[in-house]
């Protein structure tokens, strides 16, 4: 089954997803600037999400990290690991795992998305590997095409399973010691169905100590500047069932993650938003509109066309955007007859719109989410 989620959300001003120069990203669409939201930011967002990973469980979470050598370290010292040797070790194994040529080098030179299976079974190998050297300096000289390190990898090529975050978004390791692991979820970058200005906010900071008949300096102790925009967001994600079962077909309980993850990813959705500059603008909001589409024919289908034309000015931005995804929801289904088993649709009381060729309106959205729950 393919599973799609679209999202309306719509933000004050804020600064969610920062380009090289600091201002937010934007992109060209219709022919108009829009504010835009990476997916790699959307995505990090959503894992990392309290919300998610009380859902799922921690043992669910994977790790990203470049910092591999330290994580298995650690554990190795709390294992009770000889101290000289686990040094010698640490600056060793990114090399060993294939992940670094370069000789005594602390991190890895790619950033690695590891389960905790994968560091236990690196900790094993390593342990194995520790109890083979006799002295620190054996380890020292450890090159990765030696024997022990070609007989490291490949101890380390059985499968393991992974975790619902890598069998969602996926990985690609350079090293062998890893499997790469196909996406199955896919989800486009964010953009606001409104043109978008970006403005600058020019900021003053006061030293307390400066007031009052005492103060001998004038100005602030500190100027700056921040740019930020307002938009309303249209997020697309799309979930292959089938495929994210595969990933995880050598999880103890597969059938239980797989029934647990669009609810969960959807409650993440809803209630996460990117963490950029949000001590300075608390741009917390709630989605306005969320549909669910479920189809057995695997033809996944952006909405994002309703907002080749920016929804202008005047009137209510968000009751406009939700006019026009309804619009072109109904649209698609008259004019392209695909099938859809299930196309579930929530829009805040505020607003009376929906889709004439929605399967079910719900009323809130943990009716939303119990529909998806019962669909699966």
């Amino acid at each position: 089954m393919l599973y799609e989620i679209h999202m309306l959300k719509n933000y004050p001003p804020t600064n969610l997803n920062r380009d090289d120069t600091g201002a937010p990203k934007t992109c060209l669409f219709g022919g108009v600037v829009r504010g835009r939201v990476s997916s790699q930011c959307l995505k990090r967002s959503w894992r990392t999400s309290v919300t998610f990973q009380n859902d799922i469980g921690d043992n669910a979470v994977g790790i990203r990290t470049r910092n591999l050598p330290v994580v298995v370290c650690d554990k190795l010292r709390e294992l009770g690991a000889d101290e000289e040797k686990v040094n010698a070790l640490c600056e060793r194994i990114p090399e060993l795992l294939g992940l670094n040529k370069e000789p005594k080098k602390m991190i890895t030179k790619e950033i690695v998305f590891c389960s905790q299976a994968d560091i236990d079974a690196i900790v094993s190998a390593m342990q194995k590997l520790l109890a083979e050297c006799k002295k620190a300096k054996d380890i020292s000289e450890l090159k990765a095409d030696s024997k022990k390190g070609k007989e490291l990898r490949a101890s380390l090529r059985d499968i393991r399973p992974v975790t619902l975050d890598i069998a969602l978004f996926g990985r690609m390791v350079t090293s062998d010691a890893f499997r790469d692991v196909e996406a199955s979820m896919q989800v486009a970058h964010a953009i606001s169905t409104n043109k978008v200005s970006v403005e600058s906010d020019y900021f003053t900071a006061m030293d307390d100590m400066l007031s009052g008949s005492s103060m001998d300096e004038l100005g602030a102790a500190m100027i700056g500047d921040v740019d930020f925009n307002a938009s309303c967001y249209y997020v697309y994600a799309s979930i292959d069932t089938d495929a994210l079962a595969e990933n995880l077909k050598y999880a103890d309980n597969a059938d239980e993650i797989v029934r647990k993850a669009i609810p969960a990813l959807l409650r993440a959705m809803a209630f996460t938003d990117p963490s950029g500059k949000q001590n300075s603008f608390a741009g917390h909001v709630l989605p306005s509109v969320v549909m669910v589409e479920c189809k057995e024919k695997k033809i996944p289908t952006s909405m994002v066309n309703a907002f080749v034309e920016p929804v202008g000015k005047g009137g209510d931005l968000v009751k406009r955007s939700a006019e026009k995804l309804a619009d072109e929801v109904d649209m698609t289904a008259r004019n392209f007859g695909l099938e859809v088993r299930e196309r579930l649709w929530f829009c805040v009381d505020k607003y009376d719109v929906k889709p004439e060729t929605a399967t079910k309106v719900c009323a809130t959205f943990p009716e939303l989410v119990e529909a998806v729950a019962a669909s699966l």
